[in-house]
């Protein structure tokens, strides 16, 4: 019996959970709010109200075989990852833990122009968000290497899925094509970053980065302007990068441009993409909702 503890238990993880679950495994995960563990329990996994940095004794780290990390640093510059920072040697030195995850981001490469990278590009994040990822990268795989089990970081694009997608913005009439030459962006369906996360959790004997994104590196702009065209509806208005109204983080985002190679989940997970593009993806999703 295997028993995975999924700290930071949100949107992706959400959809890792249920074929371990299928499959006999146990589930625990940390939430912050009694909602949110609502909708874990119902899933069948099971709460634990855990607000990190806390008291780890909380964990049930004296079971678990599998831990998966989805929780981001704490913002700014030198900020420990906060799960370590609370409970790092306690994981370290979990009786039956053979394996651990984290779900990092493309970020950790920086800008490189529109430039192609893979897991063995330098990682040179050129924003505080990317360098704390970083920084979070290299001390989960030191606890690795103390616990002497492997460490597998997955490395996630632009996150979409139910619930979490263009249309609404699109219906709205909210939505803004921001026009800056020469910008790309990688995205992953939900589902697929579960199915790159079963694949790793069963090569239990692999460590390392794992580039998890689909084959379409693409203007953003592109993607908008496909949803719109699914719901039948113009195409958003275009405004300049330098004109557009965006939040810090996301013109922070138009800082970097990037094309992410997604060889080694295939060659060495064997993992075939369920949706291998923004099209199939957001066709999918239309279905879905509508269905």
């Amino acid at each position: 019996m295997k028993t995975l503890l999924s700290i930071g238990h949100g949107y992706s993880a959400r959809a890792i959970a249920p074929a371990l679950i299928e499959n006999g495994w146990t589930v625990y995960g940390t939430v912050r709010t009694e909602e949110s563990a609502a909708l874990a329990e119902a899933q069948g996994v099971k709460p634990i109200i855990w607000t990190a940095p806390d008291d780890p004794s909380v964990l049930p780290l004296a079971e678990v075989t599998h831990i998966l990390s989805s929780v981001a640093p704490e913002r700014g510059e030198d900020q420990m990852d906060p799960v370590l920072a609370c409970a790092a040697m306690e994981i370290a030195h979990a009786p039956m833990l053979e394996w651990m995850g984290y779900l990092s981001t493309i970020g950790v490469y920086g800008d490189r122009e529109g430039g192609w990278v893979d897991e063995y590009s330098e990682r040179t994040p050129s924003t505080a968000r990317g360098r704390a990822r970083l920084q979070a990268e290299e001390m989960w795989t030191r606890l690795g290497q103390i616990a002497d089990i492997p460490v597998n970081l997955f490395r996630l694009a632009g996150i979409y899925g139910p619930g979490r997608g263009p249309f609404e913005k699109v219906r709205q009439g909210k939505a803004r094509i921001v026009d800056k030459p020469g910008q790309v962006f990688s995205r992953i369906h939900v589902e697929d970053i579960a199915q790159v996360v079963h694949a790793a959790i069963m090569r239990r004997d692999l460590s390392g980065a794992w580039n998890v994104c689909d084959d379409c590196p693409i203007d953003p702009g592109e993607v908008l302007a496909y949803a719109a065209e699914l719901l039948g509806m113009p195409k958003p208005p275009v405004v300049a990068f330098d004109e557009a109204s965006m939040s810090p983080m996301a013109r922070s985002f138009y800082s970097e441009s990037r094309r992410v190679k997604n060889d080694r989940i295939k060659d060495e997970l064997g993992v075939t993409l369920k949706y291998p593009d923004y099209k199939t993806g957001l066709k999918a999703l239309l279905e879905q909702s509508e269905g």
